[in-house]
């Protein structure tokens, strides 16, 4: 396969990761799972990812908040990481959740919550190390 391919991960729709998000929130991750390098890392613009999508930048502001959420993704203007979908748990479809809760409103869990406190700390370091080598590479 060529070097650039990429492939999304079936866990998107099994899992209902995005469930309930925008369209404009599918196609943003699809699009930086698609530009990402081997790290998950896209530089593209704000003005060039809505010229490809064909979004406004309000669109754009909502789909990445969306992603955020999720915990898809890492973002510090102007750099996007695209994050491992294993650290992510499934969404349960609001129907199976009905079903479950009548007994329980533990049975019933919130999105909120989706990596715990020591995941997004370790994936905050990763993204924190990327952007101090790349700027260190920046600078020689």
């Amino acid at each position: 396969m060529p070097t650039q391919f990429s492939w999304v991960d079936h866990r998107l729709v099994r899992g209902r990761l995005l469930s309930g998000t925008s369209t404009e929130c599918w196609a943003l991750y699809l699009f930086l799972a698609t530009v990402a390098d081997e790290q998950g890392l896209s530089y593209y613009s704000q003005r060039s990812i809505c010229e490809h999508l064909g979004i406004d930048s309000q669109q754009l502001s909502q789909a990445r908040a969306e992603l955020l959420a999720c915990d898809l993704i890492a973002w510090e203007a102007p750099l996007y990481q695209v994050l491992d979908l294993s650290n992510v748990r499934s969404r349960r479809s609001p129907a199976s959740a009905a079903s479950t809760s009548r007994g329980s409103a533990a049975a019933n869990p919130t999105h909120e919550t989706i990596l715990s406190e020591e995941e997004r700390r370790a994936q905050g370091q990763r993204l924190a190390q990327t952007f101090s080598d790349l700027l260190k590479g920046g600078a020689q």
